[in-house]
């Protein structure tokens, strides 16, 4: 068996049938780890041929694609998530890296982001450099941070055709991952000894936003995707000063999710 694509998902019946056709007829193996979805998303896979493991959805939701990796059985393994396609050019170059002998390690792929009506292509968002093809044995989930690459024991290379994110059609869409990543983001920071004072207020309320705001928006040329570069530079500084009052709201109150 060469190629094991593996996947954790979690309610996502809007995306995970056109995730798997883009695979379907190359890959030699599907493996989706299900974390207990109530929509169609389970019914679906099994239909188009994946082997399926119903478990607890984990809130750090690497660990379920860390044991996703774990029940894959071919000599390379390709990570995706449910809102991502694998396009014709990648399915290809894959192919032709899984079969040389000199192959390394593991594989950082370029991902073109979706937002809100177009691809995003400045604001240091492509391309997205993601780890995401690797040997069997050779890579692994921390899962430890939302943010996390996949950790490689070896060589690792840069493929050039791009990954297709649909990450977030619309705006609800984008609110609810940013509600997810920045609870868990809060939950690490105060894992890690955050302490609540003036220094940390001023720092995440009013430094970090304005310095990734001109990161993302001048400096990386966010301006080029017109109102959706701006957007989305505007709410990428904005995780820091939610971050910030959810973990200020955890060390007052002592409630650890």
């Amino acid at each position: 068996m060469k190629l094991s694509v593996v996947l954790a998902t979690f309610n996502e019946e809007k995306n995970i049938g056109e995730c798997l056709q883009s695979v379907l007829g190359w890959a030699d193996e599907l493996i989706v780890v299900d974390g207990s979805s109530t929509d169609k998303t389970e019914a679906i896979t099994r239909h188009l041929g994946a082997r399926v493991y119903s478990v607890p959805n984990n809130p750090m939701f690497h660990k379920n694609k860390q044991l996703a990796v774990e029940k894959a059985k071919g000599e390379w393994i390709l990570q995706l998530d449910a809102d991502e396609r694998v396009s014709d050019e990648l399915k290809k170059e894959i192919q032709t890296v899984i079969t040389q002998t000199h192959a390394n390690d593991g594989y950082y792929i370029p991902r073109k982001n979706w937002f809100l009506g177009r691809f995003l292509t400045k604001g240091g968002v492509y391309p997205d450099y993601v780890i995401r093809l690797f040997k069997n044995g050779k890579g692994h989930f921390p899962a430890k941070s939302v943010h996390e690459q996949i950790a490689i024991n070896g060589s690792v290379g840069h493929m050039q055709s791009d990954l297709i994110h649909f990450a977030d059609p619309n705006l609800e869409k984008y609110l609810v991952r940013f509600n997810r990543y920045s609870s868990l983001e809060a939950e690490s920071l105060v894992s890690n000894g955050f302490t609540l004072s003036l220094a940390s207020g001023i720092n995440y309320i009013v430094l970090k936003p304005f310095y990734w705001f001109l990161m993302r928006f001048i400096r990386h040329r966010g301006y080029v995707d017109g109102f959706q570069g701006f957007l989305f530079a505007l709410l990428s500084a904005l995780h820091y000063p939610v971050i910030f009052l959810k973990a200020a709201e955890i060390v007052t109150t002592g409630k650890h999710k």
